[in-house]
């Protein structure tokens, strides 16, 4: 019997171009490709190797997002056509009459092809069909068919604050489960067609029998495995949680949740999306990216997990030292150019600027930013007190972007962002932004020395056109000389390894996912090291916020006083993200979905 495999890779982002910056969309692009590169290396049989398909949502052109603040837009362009022949483009064409409309693009990554499947679900209540004698669109048979099958109470998930979103989640699964489906089906559907039984059985004798892998990221289309499970479709299934609703709710109390054994969800977690959540039990497998988010499936949802960390690709022999140089000198001249021009100040000199960083979303506790600024205040002392004396040059000034943003930002005033009014901030900005001014970490302290330390506030998605910085995240995170992530709720951090990968240090805190990898990390200096953990849970809040000042002071004096210790530090903070790199995970996952053990 002729046979294929295929493993099918979904989740709920913009696509493989969009202008959503980061998220699940990253983790997906690197499964896949690093799926591709296992098949290449030879590591998987490429006689047994399977298809590689990412499916996700399609949003065609301004508006067709339900959320309109993101107004993200998926961009196709940059792929191959599609070849019109085979299983799988009947399978596409099948979709196509009952509505549901897939667009296509290949990729080849290292000679291997990657097949993208985008789903275009925005107009479902516009294409007629009929289930159970009655018509109605496909918007409603969709939540007719999952009040049947796993009783969705859809009509009351809709009516509530964010029904859109469950509707889009809802629809976007239907519509991946019913092309897994057809996919499952063909051969035996091909055969149907012929009435005498001797050649319905060599026509499917002709056809490969397929054996199809799903690997669901995160809620938004974890329906899809449990529609197929309820339809008794044959499929391999994964389920995998990045993070978890209710955990996400209680952020940093989700740890004393996990102490107490309290499952009771908070008062603002979605419960129709929690719902969603819960269908992972239908899954063949359930993994967590980290200790914490295993923990919290099993509190909240009775469910058990194993742990499959994320990676980060960072395969580069050597560190792009010039890179960091270029990157950082248009860091400062940005930043000597603009707080000069905004507050017709003396010119302070750029190589005497100090830029470092902090990155995540807009959750303001959760991400811990009421705990760096106070930090920031406590280093801005630390830092007066060694330009008293003599020990750091008097022009020097320490400035900590932190890039956190609603959505992109357009038509943003000159001098961004150094010149910020609060017309141009939305929701949590403007509170991050009070919070900044309320400490005095404003950079109109700056010129005249009354503070040696200031926090930018950065409320745009960061990229090499958006109207500031201009620099893509990679460039941004190698020309400064620290990341600080102070989060209270991280589930893993890709952020941390990410600047580690542009060999940049960073400051974690002990909560987030992959802080116990780094006992792992080979050292090259003596001491704190080029990724330093700072303990977020069992110290007082005035010691936890004492240690993210010092370990930020400690990376200032080395860059100022012992650039070769320095660049040992930049080093060693790469060599995480080496070691933590998707090759493992990858093997995992792909033994979860196929049963093919890895060596």
């Amino acid at each position: 019997m002729l046979e294929s495999k295929c493993i099918i890779i979904a989740g709920e982002e913009a696509g493989p171009k969009s202008n959503k910056m980061g998220g699940i969309w990253n983790v997906i692009d690197a499964e896949a490709r690093n799926l591709a590169n296992l098949i290449s290396k030879g590591v998987i049989d490429e006689k047994t190797a399977p298809s590689i398909i990412v499916a996700g949502p399609y949003y065609g052109h301004s508006g067709s997002d339900w959320n309109k603040g993101l107004n993200r837009i998926t961009d196709m362009s940059g792929f191959e056509e599609f070849e019109s022949e085979g299983e799988l483009f009947e399978t596409l064409e099948e979709l196509k009459i009952k509505g549901i409309e897939v667009i296509p693009g290949i990729e080849h990554v290292n000679g291997v092809k990657i097949i993208y499947l985008m789903f275009r679900t925005n107009d479902f209540c516009r294409v007629s069909r009929e289930y159970k004698g009655q018509e109605m669109c496909l918007a409603n048979m969709i939540k007719t068919e999952a009040f049947d099958l796993i009783g969705l109470d859809s009509m009351a998930y809709e009516n509530m604050g964010n029904g859109m979103e469950y509707t889009h989640y809802l629809n976007l699964s239907y519509a991946i489960s019913e092309f897994v489906k057809t996919l499952v089906t063909a051969r035996e559907k091909s055969s149907e067609e012929y009435k005498d039984k001797a050649i319905s059985e060599f026509a499917a004798s002709l056809m490969p029998a397929i054996h199809v892998s799903l690997h669901c990221h995160e809620f938004g289309v974890f329906y899809s495995l449990a529609r197929l499970k309820k339809l008794g479709i044959s499929v391999n299934t994964v389920a995998t949680y990045h993070a978890t609703l209710p955990g996400r709710s209680s952020g940093h109390h989700s740890i004393q949740k996990i102490r107490e054994n309290d499952s009771s969800f908070d008062s603002g977690v979605p419960l129709n999306f929690t719902k969603l959540e819960s269908l992972s039990s239908y899954a063949d497998v359930v993994t967590a990216v980290g200790d914490s988010t295993r923990k919290e499936i099993k509190l909240f949802y009775g469910i058990d997990s194993i742990i499959v960390r994320n990676g980060i690709d960072n395969n580069d022999d050597e560190i792009e030292w010039g890179k960091k140089t270029e990157c950082r000198k248009k860091i400062q001249d940005f930043l000597s150019e603009k707080i000069y021009n905004v507050f017709d100040s003396k010119v302070i000199p750029a190589d005497r600027i100090i830029p470092i960083f902090s990155i995540s979303r807009i959750e303001i506790e959760n991400k811990g930013y009421p705990d760096l600024l106070d930090s920031l205040v406590i280093l801005d002392r630390m830092v007066k007190a060694e330009i008293d004396a003599g020990h750091l040059d008097e022009n020097y000034r320490v400035i900590c972007f932190i890039i956190a943003a609603h959505g992109p930002k357009t038509n943003l005033p000159d001098n961004f962002p150094i010149n910020l009014p609060e017309e141009v901030l939305v929701g949590e900005e403007i509170r991050l932004q009070q919070l900044i001014k309320a400490r005095g970490l404003e950079c109109s302290r700056i010129p005249d020395g009354s503070r040696h330390v200031a926090a930018v506030l950065y409320p745009q998605w960061i990229s090499d056109h958006d109207g500031g910085l201009n620099l893509s995240p990679d460039e941004f995170m190698s020309g400064c000389i620290a990341g600080v992530f102070p989060s209270k709720y991280e589930p893993f951090l890709l952020t941390g390894l990410e600047a580690g990968k542009e060999s940049t240090p960073s400051i974690v805190s002990k909560i987030c996912g992959f802080s116990d990898a780094l006992k792992t990390l080979k050292r090259l200096v003596m001491g704190m090291g080029g990724v330093i953990v700072v303990d977020n849970i069992n110290l007082s809040y005035l010691e936890s916020i004492s240690d993210y000042a010092l370990a930020m002071d400690y990376f200032i004096d080395t860059y100022t006083d012992d650039k070769v210790k320095y660049n040992l530090l930049c080093q060693e903070a790469n060599l995480l993200a080496r070691d933590m790199n998707w090759e493992d995970p990858i093997k995992t996952y792909y033994e979860l979905l196929t049963g093919t053990r890895m060596e």
